[in-house]
């Protein structure tokens, strides 16, 4: 498809940008940094004869401290978020997954709003904040509601937003005291590539060093940003040995199913996700008996 057949509509409130989306619909596309909507659109990998862009909308940009949480608004760049005196001080994590994300002109584009909305089974921050069981706000003309990030996915490219509604912004609990976070990933050269397999792992210990809480999820190796259900059940109460990191390593491997492309086969990829899993439980580990997340 060729950019030049696409009506590009600018929005400067999010009620304006609804209106445009329901004008339009079903075939209506939101831009945000458009980093993986051009390249999709350019390939034909989606088609739209109608962009809406809500990049004046100037309340959906920046960081800030509420409640006990960080809110990042939905147009707030990867650049900016690594950047971020809070993110840098407070969610050492979220840098692991910032660190690796593209090139930074990409970085200098491309949304945390959009890396999560686009639903792409390789994107890197959504298996690091499900872990820190972060949450979304949608928006409409009827209201906003609040969605965990763990239940936002469906399927590749595919989210529960519905039609109408808007991602505003992305809201991550401050770390209690013993937790740790961290995120791995791998991929086949640097700059632009896409994770061939990635994980994010979150420790939460109590005074005695052993395990209350603990959390995997695993990126680019199935349609969706995947929660390894049994971890918590399998580390309760142990302690953050590395005998309890190579069991729940393989517990990790083993509840993965993913798939063989041209980055990669599914063998290939569960030897990754093992190696990966270690890996991020260890810095985890670290962050969480270190005081830091």
């Amino acid at each position: 498809m060729l950019l030049s057949d696409i009506e590009l509509h600018q929005a400067t409130t999010l009620e304006q940008a609804s209106e445009l989306m329901a004008r339009y619909a079903p075939g209506g596309r939101l831009l945000a940094g458009g980093t993986d909507l051009l390249v999709d659109l350019k390939t034909g990998r989606v088609h739209s004869n109608h962009v809406v862009s809500i990049q004046r909308i100037a309340a959906l940009r920046g960081i800030s401290v509420a409640n006990g949480e960080m809110r990042i608004g939905a147009l707030t760049t990867a650049s900016q978020l690594a950047f971020s005196a809070v993110v840098q001080e407070q969610f050492p994590a979220i840098l692991d997954a910032t660190r690796d994300m593209a090139a930074p002109q990409i970085r200098n584009m491309a949304t945390v709003g959009g890396n999560i909305a686009s639903a792409v089974p390789s994107g890197d921050l959504p298996p690091i904040l499900i872990v820190m069981n972060a949450s979304v706000i949608l928006w409409s003309p009827s209201g906003a509601r609040e969605v965990p990030l763990d239940s936002f996915f469906v399927g590749p490219r595919e989210t529960v937003r519905r039609e109408e509604e808007i991602l505003t912004e992305i809201r991550v609990p401050f770390p209690p005291r013993g937790f740790g976070a961290a995120y791995q990933r791998f991929a086949l050269r640097e700059a632009n590539a896409c994770a061939v397999a990635a994980v994010a792992a979150s420790l939460w210990c109590n005074e005695d060093r052993s395990i209350r809480d603990a959390r995997i999820c695993v990126g680019a190796a199935a349609p969706t940003p995947k929660l390894v259900p049994a971890i918590n059940t399998l580390l309760a109460g142990k302690l953050p040995d590395e005998k309890a990191i190579q069991r729940a390593a393989g517990a990790t491997v083993e509840a993965c199913r993913p798939i063989s492309d041209i980055r990669g086969s599914a063998e290939y990829r569960r030897e990754l996700i093992g190696v990966l899993t270690r890996r991020a439980l260890q810095s985890a580990r670290q962050r969480a008996l270190g005081g830091k997340q």
